[in-house]
């Protein structure tokens, strides 16, 4: 697993749609820091994040990327003052309402992934409704990760492969990675060929753990309200520059 040193990505060269990894997943971090920068209170940072995740999407749509994951709300943010959380929850419901048309009519499937149970109602039933209206589009697959936390993913998936064994249903000999990923949370989802971190931060925070065995790491000094689609392709041109063996070695 390759982890670049922390720098800012915008001076290096722009990646070509030709070469643009199949799946890139973001871990979006900064919020708080940029509106502190600017004596704005959080909820601003939350905001100008939002912006930054449409230009995100757009932009890998244009550079040819498959499968966007953005960690969106992780399973420890419940920590977070109440007041905080129910800001997040009010922006999530308002960006699903506000945007769902335009993923629709840009052929954007969303798909949210996490534990639903502790989101509200309201907030699950947009979800859903979501999915449900996007479930045909195949441009680009935007999965989001809400109170989400890979730990839990991974004991869920044990726990769903014992009970089979438990009953009969499998043999512990019939355990193997493809049946272990089939029961993660992004079964169906390749795994992603880059991740990306923000805000300076080189640490993986309890996301998509087993998915990342082999994923190009790229951690970049950029809050993330201030990512855009320069940045996205700065990453990329980094992807580029790695060689990718697999465990393997180069022929």
């Amino acid at each position: 697993m390759s982890v670049s040193p922390v720098q800012p990505i915008g001076q290096i060269e722009t990646a070509s749609e030709e070469y643009a990894p199949e799946h890139v997943a973001i871990i979006m971090d900064g919020n708080g820091r940029w509106a502190n920068a600017r004596g704005l209170p959080r909820t601003a940072g939350h905001k100008r994040g939002a912006d930054a995740v449409k230009r995100t999407v757009k932009g890998a749509g244009e550079l040819g990327i498959k499968y966007l994951t953005l960690f969106g709300f992780s399973s420890e943010n419940w920590r977070r003052p109440e007041s905080e959380v129910r800001d997040l929850l009010g922006l999530l419901q308002s960006s699903l309402e506000n945007n769902i048309v335009e993923l629709e009519s840009q052929g954007i499937r969303l798909k949210v992934i996490g534990d639903r149970k502790r989101l509200p109602d309201e907030t699950v039933a947009l979800i859903k409704d979501a999915e449900r209206r996007t479930a045909v589009n195949s441009r680009l697959i935007l999965t989001i990760a809400l109170s989400y936390g890979s730990r839990n993913e991974i004991i869920a998936a044990t726990k769903s492969i014992a009970s089979e064994c438990a009953v009969g249903n499998i043999m512990p000999s019939d355990i193997d990675e493809n049946m272990f990923g089939s029961r993660l949370f992004t079964s169906g989802t390749p795994d992603p060929d880059l991740l990306i971190r923000t805000s300076g931060e080189q640490r993986i925070s309890n996301f998509l753990l087993w998915q990342i065995a082999y994923t190009e790491l790229v951690f970049t000094e950029t809050l993330w309200p201030d990512f855009d689609k320069g940045e996205l392709e700065s990453a990329i041109a980094e992807f580029r520059r790695r060689e990718r063996r697999f465990g393997a070695v180069k022929s």
